[in-house]
């Protein structure tokens, strides 16, 4: 395996986990699939990262190129349904849309402001701030979070526990392509531009991102749809 094919070859990796996952997972695959194909087109953000974040190889040298790549679609989709779905291995749930009545509640009056404010925390931060855009993201996606939980507390065990799993998992998969080639961050990593911190191998910001992403999409399909998990 040459580094010119490390991002594909991981990113094709943790698409096979997104299998394994989707076929454990017995009550959540529509869902699941549903949050793949939807955090799919945010692979296409990836001119906001790369080079002021990261500048890795890509297949064809599209991202060099365009700034766009195959690796980054590959790799939203992955983690997308991986995040929302995770919580859901071996839970005897199912999910039903919440009455009518429930949706009138006070708390519920910002619903539509709530699903916007990631994108509303971090288009002014983008612009106005001289933060790394890995810093703005993951600070959005807690804003989403907890714009979540204020609307939907009784999404907040579900997202805590997402936040857990999928950090943990993206942790383990980061440290095992680092051990796999020990220069991939210091050769790809704007570290310059971020802490430059590590933890076995795997940068703060990396652990950040998934810790932050995890628990913003956890909650996300049941917010979006008016969805709440019922025993079974």
């Amino acid at each position: 395996m040459t580094m010119h094919y490390t991002y594909l070859t991981w990113s094709l990796l943790l698409l096979a986990i997104w299998g394994g996952v989707f076929v454990a997972n017995r009550t959540e695959k529509k869902k699941m699939l549903f949050v793949s194909v939807s955090t799919m087109p945010l692979g296409l953000t990836e001119p906001l990262f790369y080079p002021e974040y990261w500048f890795p190889p890509t297949l064809f040298d599209l991202a060099a190129r365009t700034g766009l790549d195959v690796e980054s679609l590959i790799f939203s989709f992955s983690v997308g349904g991986l995040a929302s779905a995770l919580y859901g291995i071996g839970q005897r749930t199912d999910m039903e849309l919440m009455p009518e009545c429930t949706k009138r509640q006070k708390r519920h009056r910002f619903h539509k402001l709530a699903l916007a404010s990631p994108i509303l925390a971090f288009i002014p931060m983008f612009i106005f701030s001289e933060l790394n855009a890995i810093y703005i993201a993951s600070i959005s996606m807690a804003v989403g979070g907890l714009a979540t939980v204020l609307c939907r507390p009784d999404l907040f065990k579900r997202m805590i526990w997402s936040a857990s799993i999928f950090g943990g998992l993206y942790f383990l998969f980061f440290a095992a392509m680092s051990w796999s080639h020990p220069d991939l961050v210091s050769l790809y990593w704007n570290n310059n531009a971020i802490s430059g911190w590590t933890i076995v191998g795997v940068p703060v910001e990396e652990l950040l991102f998934a810790v932050t992403f995890g628990f913003m999409w956890g909650g996300l399909y049941e917010h979006l749809g008016w969805y709440r998990s019922i025993r079974t």
